[in-house]
């Protein structure tokens, strides 16, 4: 689990609590909740989101949820050491012998590309077929987070929907002075939920979903670069200082050199 994602909510949630338990006590946390601005604001901001979505890109959208808080271990520097392991095969062996060595791979998309290479592929055409692939996964990502900006983008707007209702409420109940301050304060309570949806939950969870998206992308870009050097028979070290462009400084080891290096 992403313990950063599952934290910042948790700790969002309790300096809320904490913030309105410290200035009203208990009795601030109940005038905390109003079921008719939960209804307003969560319903009417869902049903926006859904309206603007196809109804599988939403229900997609929102399982996407689960990837916020799933610690998926992505090291670019293993997926370097793998390509230039297949390089020192290639090189060592020719081409073919990385048919036998794709068996034991198992990320899908390094393992297309090396049996594109093996098939004798124009180079051209692995590089067209790899970003087209790359283009499609990083689109279905980009429906997914879209879910989560247009629902943070709408609860904010509900929240205000809810607001003016609970004012003509209020106004058309002049003619009693002491319901005003209590009928202001719960058509205030909607504009809150809509903030609270937009910024401890929606905002956060789309942001954490790009930078998924963002490593992802930036691991399948080695792996294309990877693949295009291997079938153009590059040097392994060549190879190594090549795709080590991608990682930040403090990052480019040599894990080449550590696992024994290329010719």
């Amino acid at each position: 689990m992403d313990i950063a994602s599952l934290l910042g909510l948790l700790i969002g949630a309790a300096m809320f609590v904490v913030g309105v338990y410290s200035n009203g006590g208990f009795g601030g946390l109940r005038n905390m909740w109003d079921t008719a601005s939960v209804i307003i604001t969560i319903g009417g901001s869902i049903s926006g989101t859904l309206a603007s979505n196809k109804l599988a890109d939403f229900i997609g959208g929102i399982k996407s949820a689960g990837l916020a808080f799933k610690d998926e271990v992505q090291d670019p520097a293993a997926v370097i050491q793998h390509i230039i392991d297949l390089s020192n095969t290639a090189r060592k062996e020719g081409l073919l012998a990385l048919e036998e060595a794709a068996n034991g791979i198992d990320d899908d998309f390094l393992k297309k590309g090396i049996m594109l290479v093996v098939d004798g592929t124009d180079p051209e055409l692995v590089r067209g077929i790899m970003e087209t692939d790359l283009s499609c996964i990083e689109a279905r990502h980009k429906k997914s987070i879209a879910v989560w900006e247009k629902w943070a983008e709408l609860g904010p707007a509900w929240g205000m929907i809810g607001t003016l209702i609970g004012l003509i409420l209020m106004l058309n109940n002049m003619d009693d002075p002491s319901s005003i301050g209590p009928s202001m304060s719960v058509a205030l309570v909607t504009t809150l939920y809509g903030s609270l949806i937009a910024n401890w939950l929606c905002n956060p969870i789309a942001s954490k979903l790009k930078i998924n998206n963002d490593v992802e992308m930036m691991m399948k870009e080695i792996t294309v670069e990877g693949i295009l050097s291997i079938q153009a028979g590059e040097n392994p070290r060549v190879i190594e200082e090549k795709l080590k462009s991608f990682l930040a400084p403090s990052a480019r080891n040599n894990p080449a050199d550590e696992e024994g290096g290329g010719e």
